[in-house]
């Protein structure tokens, strides 16, 4: 039984090791995208989220109230002009 257990430890620890060395792998691939892409690949994002929270607002039945100014929807106004 305690052979059973050390060995346990050991894969969950290779899994963890596995883990983490695709989480730095994914970490370095993103670094590696936004220097290549610079801003534009995070404008990217922010109006593909803005756009998102439009469809989810424009389904549903509820009254919803936008914030004015330079918050609103991730600060689109701003990525449009």
């Amino acid at each position: 039984k305690q052979r059973f257990l050390v060995e346990k430890a050991e894969q969950s620890r290779q899994a963890n090791v596995i883990g983490v060395e695709g989480d730095a792998r994914t970490a370095d691939l993103i670094g590696k995208a936004l220097d290549e892409a610079g801003g534009d690949l995070i404008e990217l994002r922010r109006i593909e989220a803005a756009d998102g929270i439009a469809n989810q607002l424009s389904k549903s039945r509820n009254s919803v109230y936008l914030p004015h100014g330079p918050q609103m929807l991730l600060n689109i106004t701003d990525a449009m002009q």
